[in-house]
């Protein structure tokens, strides 16, 4: 056998990408790689990604109002979602063109109080033999703050707020626009056995999404009012401040209605033991009010999401994100559940059906 043949007869070594080893090694190295990048990528993105997602829950938001809006006022998209803007602008502006000499003093007045009423529970506990002091309660709440994540030390000043805030805005109104050509550009980059799946998964996740966001405005509109009125006809000190801090902070299941609680109950309490079990009884009554009536009626039956499971995503999100991942936490876990679904049905469906039988 000449020395040609016996070169045909050898296998390739390790050291040539025509081996099956080599390539199945490199395909693993690839995928790995390519997971570090994301990753990576992730991490150092972390800010404009939250951005966008804050975007398009708004521009979710805008086009759920122009498309109620479109059920009495058929007119073109583009001058409802006109009105839904300028609406929108004049409620924000009207309310704190009206009072916002009366709040900026409420406020001052309420950091003193809260200070104050945060002095006296450490106190109490040290009378019970806590080892606790205010300086300890203070402390902590500053390191709370301090572990939110990357987001929030590029958005932690008023300038960079504003900024972010203007951006998420502009965005938002340009995706309102025309949701659909921005879909349908997603949706050009995917293979075409594809597009139908995603065109179905898109629907269902601003369905949800819609729903989502308009039991969240109910939500933080009874909560704020319901609070601000019944704190006023108590005799509640800062009952309008309440009222907007608690309808703000409704917007954050479970940790929101946590912070607007302790708020409500330690400026209750400064205005004597009554006026403290009334906000009491008064924070009760709009929680239970928005839990068992209005979640269930119009955010629950679209989501359905755990409260565990919220609250962990919160904690996860806003350690990672900051003070945008917080506040987005919610939908984005809604997406996720809504795209497992769907997934899980897709799957189904293709397991069910029968299987084409091979040609002969």
């Amino acid at each position: 056998m000449s020395g040609k043949q016996k070169v045909h007869l050898e296998a390739p070594g390790p050291s040539e990408l025509r081996s099956p080893l080599v390539q199945h090694e490199i395909t693993r190295a690839g995928t790995w790689i390519a997971m570090a990048v994301a990753v990576a990528l992730l991490a150092l993105l972390a800010q404009p990604i939250m951005l966008i997602l804050g975007a398009l829950v708004l521009a979710t938001m805008m086009d759920g109002g122009t498309r109620l809006l479109g059920r009495v006022l058929p007119i073109h998209r583009g001058w409802r979602l006109t009105i839904v803007l300028l609406a929108a602008v004049a409620f924000i502006v009207y309310t704190f063109y009206l009072t916002g000499a009366s709040l900026a003093a409420q406020a001052q007045a309420m950091r003193l109080i809260v200070e104050a009423q945060v002095s006296r529970v450490g106190a109490w506990l040290q009378q019970l033999g806590i080892s606790t002091t205010p300086n300890d309660l203070k402390g902590l709440a500053s390191q709370a703050l301090s572990s939110l994540g990357r987001v929030t030390a590029a958005v932690g000043t008023v300038f960079g707020a504003l900024t972010s805030a203007v951006m998420m805005l502009v965005l938002a109104i340009f995706i309102a626009i025309e949701p659909k050509l921005y879909e349908r550009g997603v949706a050009w980059m995917l293979p075409m056995n594809k597009r139908a799946s995603f065109y179905k998964v898109a629907d269902k996740m601003g369905w949800t999404l819609r729903r989502l966001m308009f039991g969240r405005l109910v939500g933080m509109a009874v909560e704020g009012v319901g609070t601000w009125l019944l704190l006023w006809a108590g005799g509640v000190p800062m009952a309008g401040l309440l009222g907007i801090l608690t309808g703000l902070f409704a917007f954050l299941p479970n940790i929101g209605a946590i912070i607007s609680g302790v708020l409500i109950i330690l400026v209750g309490f400064s205005a004597g033991t009554d006026a403290g079990l009334y906000a009491l009884f008064v924070y009760l009554i709009v929680q239970l009010i928005d839990g068992y009536l209005i979640v269930p009626m119009v955010a629950k039956r679209a989501t359905d999401l755990a409260p565990a499971l919220v609250l962990a995503a919160q904690i996860l999100f806003g350690a990672l994100f900051g003070i945008l991942g917080l506040f987005l936490a919610d939908p984005i876990i809604a997406m996720i559940k809504v795209y497992l679904e769907e997934r899980s049905k897709s799957l189904d469906e293709e397991s069910a059906s029968p299987a084409t039988p091979l040609p002969q």
